[in-house]
């Protein structure tokens, strides 16, 4: 978040706790001291890995980082000229435009050839493509871990046994070759028990959203929020102290009754509280932000803040005392792994539970993981909901297909439309006895 920070105002120390994790974390990936991998944010095993001395690269940040460094569109462009279509996922065009540009990390380093490419394969056909591209590139070992799609709504115990079974036959014995380490369950255990720790208070602020005001944004802030579990910390005393800090902050928060945190300062009044479908855009993230905090709309939920897993819905923990089973069930749980029916459920108990004025939908035009059935699931949790519905499309880091115009006019209407249905009385929205009952 301090890149969006005006200069006027003072850091935060979890801001400034995961500032130096990130830099420290690239630090080591480019030093040539340390193997690494490239894996992707869904589902990923960094614990594992980290059982073997493995830096964790994650594309998809890559190509975050360069899309709110205003540098993807040349990298996507490049990724064009090549032969990759205008269709294809942008967070893909933006990597493989990053190699063909010398391929330097966000420290200005350059970014060396990975060592291993691992993929946990999570609901995301375009991973796979992705994985493909890459192991052309790098001809380097790869191996990947097949997880079941959870198409009836729940994993099945057969889907846990086999993805244990790839663990043990497959993964665990291709990190032993690339690392020279020997696998140690014990030592996994206890990067589990830390991710477990910082776990439980990620929910704890995640639900402070139900308080009015909200002390927090739980999608533009929440993207800063949810990086240390989603990324290469997740098991790392680093993640406990950055989630403990960020706890105590969002403590003080509630006692003064601050409301959200933005790039200008706090929120000075709460006017909407919204639920978000979908991922932000990335190359004008700032302006998109401040269209929401300037019309006093703060998110309450979101489910970008589930898509590197999901805590709070219901009640997933890593665990130490089964290892092998936790990392399969963390994979199968994500929320591109989730079904559409299940991805409503979450929603519309998110609009309720946290009294939410009504869902909006940020369709990604590249991005068929959320994109697939939007326009379905919106209708379905406006009827769940007696909330109005609204949906705007944008890009990932593609800055073609972000139209700032459009997308505030849309989101004025948005507004315009709560704004009636407030004073109409709205439908009567479903309640938690309900949605129980549906489930």
């Amino acid at each position: 978040m301090e890149r969006l920070m005006s200069q006027d105002v003072v850091k935060s120390p979890s801001q400034l706790k995961q500032k130096e994790m990130i830099r420290r974390n690239y630090d080591k990936i480019t030093s040539g001291e340390v193997k690494v991998s490239s894996t992707f944010v869904p589902g990923n095993l960094n614990e594992l890995l980290m059982c073997f001395d493995i830096a964790n690269n994650l594309p998809e940040i890559n190509a975050i980082q360069n899309g709110m460094r205003k540098k993807s569109g040349e990298m996507i462009v490049e990724a064009e000229r090549s032969g990759h279509s205008e269709d294809v996922c942008t967070y893909v065009k933006a990597d493989i435009g990053m190699m063909a540009k010398g391929n330097i990390a966000p420290n200005g380093k350059p970014m060396p050839n990975p060592d291993l490419l691992l993929l946990s394969y999570t609901g995301c056909f375009t991973f796979m493509k992705w994985f493909e591209l890459l192991r052309e590139e790098y001809r380097c070992p790869t191996v990947m871990l097949h997880v079941p799609y959870a198409a009836d709504g729940r994993p099945t115990r057969n889907m846990r046994d086999y993805i244990v079974k790839q663990l043990k036959e497959e993964v665990i014995p291709t990190l032993e070759q690339v690392s020279g380490i020997k696998f140690d369950i014990d030592r996994l255990r206890e990067y589990l028990r830390k991710s477990a720790r910082a776990e439980d208070d990620l929910v704890w602020m995640l639900e402070q959203a139900k308080r009015k005001p909200s002390p927090i944004d739980c999608y533009f802030g929440g993207v800063y929020y949810m990086g240390p579990i989603f990324t290469a910390f997740r098991g790392t005393d680093d993640a406990i102290e950055y989630y403990r800090l960020l706890r105590a902050e969002i403590e003080q928060r509630i006692e003064q009754g601050l409301g959200a945190m933005t790039p200008e300062g706090d929120m000075p009044e709460e006017k909407y509280r919204l639920v978000v479908e979908g991922p932000p855009n990335w190359t004008s993230f700032r302006d998109f932000w401040k269209m929401f905090y300037e019309e006093g709309a703060v998110v309450v939920a979101s489910s970008y803040t589930k898509v590197g897993g999901v805590y709070d819905y219901d009640g997933f923990r890593h665990d130490p005392e089964h290892p092998l089973e936790s990392l399969a069930d963390y994979c199968l749980g994500v929320y591109t792994n989730r079904n559409l029916p299940t991805r409503v459920d979450m929603l519309a108990r998110n609009v309720i539970e946290y009294e939410a004025d009504g869902l909006l939908i940020n369709s990604i035009k590249s991005c068929n993981s959320f994109s697939a059935g939007q326009l379905v699931m919106m209708r379905e949790v406006e009827k769940l909901t007696g909330k109005p519905a609204a949906f705007i499309e944008t890009d990932l880091v593609d800055p073609r297909y972000f139209s700032a115009a459009n997308v505030k006019n849309r989101l004025e209407s948005y507004f315009q439309m709560i704004d009636q249905k407030r004073r109409a009385g709205g439908s009567g929205p479903a309640t938690p006895a309900t949605m129980n009952k549906r489930s």
